[in-house]
């Protein structure tokens, strides 16, 4: 199969884009252009939740792959992405208690890939991004799922606590990867679980984290105290896997 992302340039296209749905991850602008279509660009941003930059008239020629962007380019998805409900229907129709991994600002498109495919071979229903300040589902992501972005959907939403607020009221508990927290092998993690990893270098926000039922940490006995994002999500996925398999 083929990973393609796609680069869509030139102010007709990217509004026809909006327009017929496609998922457009991001949007360059040229910065100072107010006309008519770019106002329209900007609208259909708005009500898509797309993230937006604004960028010289230099870094958009760059960036071009024909030389015609006409002050826009955007980026869009690899793959479409999934709902919510898409996730928790999959879990039913297996007739399993939903397990789904949450990403709060994954920026790093190898990490993610890699999350995806940890999350695939652990079982999990889908997994959960937000909409800004973090990757989308790119061709190099694509790639590095190794096909489990085939197989596990992908959710994009505008704010992660509504949406576990949301999730909680369907009966799902929520564990975040966090040092100062409990050791995983302490915790009860059986059940319908939602497993949440943070930002590669910030980790789990401050608001989300609040939103947690447990905070896990992983023990360690090395030198340096922190796991890479897609490590940390393999470790606590496979000590849930255990419990609820094997315990």
């Amino acid at each position: 199969m083929r990973y393609e992302e796609f680069t869509i340039e030139g102010r007709n296209a990217v509004i026809e884009a909006f327009r017929s749905g496609k998922p457009i991850d991001k949007l360059f602008i040229q910065d100072g252009v107010q006309d008519g279509p770019i106002q329209t660009i900007k609208r259909e941003a708005r009500k898509n939740d797309t993230m937006v930059r604004f960028v010289s008239k230099e870094r958009l020629d760059q960036m071009s792959e024909t030389g015609k962007h006409q002050g826009v380019i955007a980026y869009a998805a690899a793959y479409e992405y999934a709902e919510v409900e898409d996730i928790l229907e999959l879990a039913r129709e297996k007739n399993e208690k939903p397990f789904v991994f949450i990403l709060d600002n994954i920026e790093d498109p190898h990490n993610l890939g890699a999350i995806i495919r940890t999350a695939n071979l652990a079982g999990a229903h889908g997994v959960i991004i937000p909409k800004n300040r973090a990757v989308g589902l790119t061709a190099t992501v694509a790639k590095t799922s190794a096909g489990a972005l085939n197989f596990t959907p992908v959710a994009r939403v505008t704010n992660l606590v509504k949406t576990m607020e949301q999730l909680k009221k369907e009966g799902m508990w929520f564990v975040c990867a966090d040092m100062d927290g409990t050791t995983m092998y302490e915790l009860d993690l059986k059940g319908s679980i939602g497993l949440v990893i943070g930002n590669e270098g910030e980790g789990v926000g401050r608001l989300v984290k609040e939103n947690c039922d447990f905070v896990a940490s992983i023990p360690m006995k090395g030198d340096i105290d922190s796991l890479n994002a897609s490590v940390a999500a393999g470790v606590l996925a496979f000590e849930i896997v255990r419990q609820n398999r094997f315990s």
